[in-house]
């Protein structure tokens, strides 16, 4: 499925990568990267500006699959993902917050999933927005300048070993977050004990 359904957009070059990124951000359930890595695979030389048209259409497509969360819950989500990657999103969300968007964006959870349950959860709009906007740049132009700069060369990279790549960073941004958390609590504990003392 995946392979007819990246093939029939394919024809389309630009247009099917901006019409691709944008329903991946929405409700579709493949990701646009299948798309990206093909096209840019052909076309190394426009590798940057497919990257563009995807990054952009997927910044469109944001605030529809936020609204569709808000209006219909995650309900719509198992209807067409699996299980295993919703379950995986909402604990980043429950442990994590907006930043999960972030995070989320360097794992192998399809983005839509991000996007309609920060609609579910009433999360900020500007702050997915935001998040969305750091994350998915750089998803899609660390994919369009390897292309550009190495060609074909980097293909075997780009589907191989770029998923652990950004799993890494994932992990890294977690433990930023964690590390965060922990240092804002240590903050304030600290205050709460002087006005305490003060208070004495």
């Amino acid at each position: 499925m995946v392979d007819a359904v990246v093939e029939f957009f394919r024809d389309f070059g630009f247009i099917g990568m901006f019409l691709h990124s944008f329903l991946d951000a929405i409700i579709f359930p493949i990701p646009a990267f299948f798309l990206q890595v093909s096209l840019s695979i052909l076309d190394p030389q426009n590798a940057i500006w497919l990257a563009t048209v995807g990054y952009l259409a997927c910044l469109l497509g944001t605030p529809i699959g936020y609204l569709i969360g808000k209006l219909l819950g995650d309900s719509v989500l198992y209807k067409i993902l699996k299980k295993k990657w919703i379950e995986s999103a909402s604990a980043l969300f429950h442990r994590n917050g907006e930043a999960a968007i972030l995070i989320g964006a360097f794992t192998p959870i399809p983005f839509k999933v991000f996007t309609i349950l920060s609609g579910c959860f009433h999360f900020s709009f500007w702050k997915l927005l935001g998040y969305a906007a750091i994350g998915r740049a750089v998803k899609f132009y660390v994919v369009g300048f390897l292309f550009y700069f190495y060609g074909e060369a980097s293909a075997n990279f780009v589907k191989e070993e770029l998923t652990y790549v950004m799993g890494g960073i994932a992990v890294l941004l977690l433990i930023g977050f964690y590390l965060k958390k922990r240092i804002q609590k240590k903050k304030i504990g600290i205050l709460y004990q002087e006005s305490k003392e003060e208070s004495l």
